[in-house]
C-alpha cells in the first residue's frame, strides 16, 4: 500500500520545508528508538524539540503507515527506552521539566552549553549513571540532585557553583567527582559519605580548607587540589591508604601534609606554595613515590632522607633556594630526571647541571665518602641473607657483595701512592663498569687497569699525580666517561684514537699546552672539560669535524686569540672561554651565553 501525497495546497510551500525539517528530526528519532541512543550535539540547539522528550511515548509517524511488506527492522511497537541522550555543544540556556518523561536515562550529556539552572525534576532520574555538566553556567543545583543515587560519573566543572547541597554525601556509588573552575569556598563534610570515590577534583576554586571528613574517602586515588588558597592540609589526608595521586600546587603551603597511611602514593605536587623546609623523616612514609614535583617553593636544604624514596624517578627542584644536594642522592638508581634550573647550586659546577641528570648524578655519586657508602650498602642487603651468612670483605675494608651487585668499586681518598693487587682483583672479578681511584696520590695509572677493557665505561682517577697513562690506555674499548682532572699530564697515549665510546672527558687543571690532536678523531665525543691548562690555540678546523661536541670549556688558559670561525662550531651548546688572556670577544659578551657568543663570532668572520 503506498502513502498518499498530501494535498500541496493545504498550508502551501513553507508546509512542504517544515515537513522536510521533521523528516530529518524523525529519522534520528526512529533510529533512537532502535538503539536507545540519541545524539544531538553541535546542532546549535536554543532548545530541545519536545518530541526527544516524549520520543518512547508518542506513536511515531511509522506507526500510521502499516505495510504488508514491513520487515523485522521495521517492528516500531518493539522499541527501546532511551538510555543515553547527548545535548553537548549546543546552546541551550534550559532543560524542560519534561526531561523526567525519560526515566531510563543512564547517560546525560549537556556539556559546552549555557545552562543557568535544572529543573528539579532531574532528580527523579534515578537511573541515571553517567551525568556531564561541565563548561555551563551553573551557579547553584536543585534540592533534588541528591536523588540521584545512581550516579557514578559527575562532571560539574566549569561552571559558577559557590556552594554543594548537603545531599551530595548520599551519592554512595560515585566513583569520579569533578567540580573544577568553579567559584567553591567550601565543600560540605557529607562529601565524606561518598565512600566508592576514587577521582576528586576541587582545582580551580577558591578553597581555604577542607572538612576533616575528607579522611574518610579510603577508596580515592586520585585528588586534585591545585590552585585554591590553601594554608594547609589536614592531617586527615594522610588517612587515605588507596591515595595514587595527590596536586597542590599554586596555593599558599607552608608546610608538607604529612602522609602517614599513603603507602600507595605514586604522585606528589606540590609546587608554586611557599614551603620553605622539608621534613626528612616524612618520606619514609610515603616510600612509593615516583614523581615529586616541588618547584617554585622556598627550599635551602634536601635532607639526606630524599633517598628513602627508592622508586623516585623525577623530582622537580626547580626555582627555590638549594645552594647543594646530599651526595648519597648519586645512588638514586631509579631517578631519570632530576630538574634544578633556578638555584643558586654551589657545590655542583653549571657544566655537570647542564649535562644532565645522569651526570648530576654521577658527580653526587663520585663524592660518597667510601665509608659511607659502605656502611649504607652494608644496612641494605643484609636483611635478604641468612643471619648465619657474613657479607664478605677484603683486608682494604672492600664490600664484595655491593661491588658485585653494583658493578662499581670506589677506592678514594685513601691516600695511595698505588692501589693494591686485592683491589685490582675484586675490580677483575667482578667486572666492574665504574671505577673511582680518586683523592689519592698515584703518580701512574698501573697496567692492571687494562684488565677491565670488556668491562669499564666510567673511569675517575682525577685530585692524583699522574704524569702519564699506559701506552695501550685505547684498549678500553668500552670506556664512555673519563675524569683525568687535577693531575700533572701533559699528553694523552696515541692509543686514545681506539677509545671508540667516549663520549666525556675531563682534563682540567693538567698541563696541556694544547688539546690532545687524540680527541678530534673521536666522533661520539660529547663533552670536553680543559679548564686550567696552559692550551694556546683553538683548532676551529678540528672542532667542526666533531658533530657530536656540545660542550667545550677552555676557561683559564692561555688563548691569546680566538678565531672567528669558532662561531662556525653550531653543535656547541655551552662554550666556556673566560679566564684567557684574549681582548676580545670582551667579557660583557661572554657573559650572554653561548649562542650569542658563537653569532658574535660568525659576525666578524672576514669575507
Amino acid at each position: 500500500m503506498q502513502r498518499r501525497p498530501r494535498n500541496p495546497g493545504f498550508g502551501g510551500r513553507q508546509t512542504s520545508a517544515q515537513e522536510k525539517t521533521a523528516d530529518v528530526a524523525e529519522a534520528l528519532l526512529r533510529q533512537a528508538r532502535k538503539s536507545g541512543q540519541l545524539n544531538l550535539s553541535n546542532r546549535g540547539l536554543t532548545k530541545v524539540p519536545e518530541k526527544v522528550w516524549r520520543v518512547n511515548l508518542d506513536v511515531p509517524p511509522e506507526a500510521r503507515n502499516v505495510s504488508l511488506d514491513s520487515t523485522e527492522d521495521d517492528k516500531w511497537w518493539e522499541q527501546i527506552d532511551l538510555n543515553k541522550l547527548i545535548l553537548a555543544s549546543n546552546k541551550l540556556t534550559e532543560i524542560s521539566p519534561e526531561i523526567v518523561q525519560l526515566p531510563a536515562l543512564a547517560v546525560l550529556d549537556i556539556h559546552d552549553n549555557c545552562l543557568t539552572s535544572l529543573p528539579d525534576e532531574i532528580g527523579q532520574l534515578v537511573n541515571l549513571k553517567r551525568l556531564n555538566l561541565s563548561h555551563n553556567k551553573l551557579s547553584s543545583l536543585p534540592v533534588s540532585f541528591g536523588s540521584l543515587v545512581s550516579l557514578s560519573s559527575l562532571k560539574l566543572d566549569h561552571n559558577s557553583l559557590t556552594c554543594l547541597g548537603t545531599d551530595l554525601g548520599q551519592m554512595k556509588q560515585l566513583e569520579e567527582l569533578d567540580l573544577s573552575d568553579n567559584s567553591l569556598s567550601e565543600v560540605s563534610p557529607s562529601i565524606g559519605s561518598c565512600q566508592s570515590l576514587r577521582q576528586l577534583n576541587l582545582s580551580q576554586n577558591s578553597l581555604e580548607k577542607l572538612p576533616l571528613e575528607i579522611g574518610h574517602l579510603r577508596a580515592l586515588r586520585d585528588l586534585n587540589l591545585s590552585n585554591n588558597k590553601f594554608h594547609e592540609l589536614p592531617k586527615e589526608l594522610g588517612r587515605l591508604s588507596n591515595l595514587e595521586r595527590l596536586d597542590c600546587r599554586h596555593n599558599q603551603l607552608t608546610g608538607v601534609p604529612l602522609l602517614m597511611s599513603c603507602q600507595s602514593l605514586k604522585e606528589l605536587y606540590l609546587g608554586n606554595n611557599k614551603i620553605s623546609s622539608l621534613n626528612g623523616e616524612s618520606f619514609s612514609y610515603i616510600s612509593s613515590l615516583s614523581i615529586f614535583d616541588f618547584r617554585d617553593n622556598k627550599i635551602n636544604i634536601i635532607p639526606d632522607e630524599i633517598t628513602v624514596l627508592k622508586k623516585l624517578e623525577r623530582l622537580d627542584l626547580a626555582n627555590n633556594a638549594i645552594s647543594g644536594l646530599p651526595y648519597t642522592m648519586g645512588a638514586m638508581e631509579h631517578l631519570k630526571s632530576l630538574v634544578l634550573d633556578g638555584n643558586p647550586l654551589r657545590s655542583l659546577r653549571r657544566d655537570v647541571v647542564m649535562r644532565g641528570t645522569q651526570a648530576i648524578l654521577k658527580h653526587l655519586r663520585s663524592r660518597i665518602p667510601e665509608e659511607e657508602k659502605q656502611q649504607d650498602a652494608t644496612d641494605a642487603p643484609v636483611t635478604s641473607l641468612p643471619v648465619s651468612t657474613a657479607i664478605p670483605t677484603t683486608s682494604s675494608g672492600l664490600d664484595m657483595h655491593t661491588i658485585s651487585s653494583t658493578k662499581t668499586l670506589i677506592y678514594s681518598n685513601k691516600k695511595a701512592v698505588s692501589i693494591p693487587d686485592e683491589v685490582w682483583d675484586a675490580a677483575i672479578s667482578a667486572e666492574v663498569t665504574t671505577l673511582n681511584l680518586s683523592k689519592n696520590g698515584l703518580n701512574e695509572v698501573q697496567e692492571r687497569l687494562l684488565s677491565l677493557s670488556k668491562s669499564l665505561t666510567d673511569l675517575n682517577v682525577s685530585l692524583n699525580k699522574i704524569t702519564s697513562l699506559p701506552s695501550d690506555f685505547g684498549c678500553l674499548i668500552k670506556l664512555s666517561s673519563l675524569d683525568l682532572s687535577n693531575n700533572q699530564l701533559s699528553h694523552l697515549p696515541d692509543s686514545c684514537d681506539r677509545l671508540s665510546s667516549l663520549r666525556e672527558i675531563n682534563i682540567c687543571n693538567n698541563r696541556f699546552s694544547n688539546l690532545p690532536s687524540v680527541l678530534y678523531s673521536l666522533r661520539t665525543m660529547e663533552i670536553i672539560l680543559a679548564s686550567g691548562n696552559q692550551i694556546q690555540i683553538i683548532d676551529v678546523d678540528s672542532l667542526l669535524s666533531m658533530k657530536a661536541l656540545s660542550t667545550l670549556d677552555l676557561q683559564n688558559n692561555n688563548i691569546a686569540q680566538v678565531p672567528p670561525q669558532l662561531g662556525n662550531v653550531t653543535q656547541l651548546r655551552s662554550l666556556q672561554l673566560e679566564g684567557n688572556p684574549f681582548r676580545n670577544p670582551r667579557p660583557a659578551v661572554l657573559c650572554k651565553g653561548t649562542q650569542a657568543l658563537l653569532a658574535y663570532l660568525r659576525d666578524r668572520i672576514p669575507t
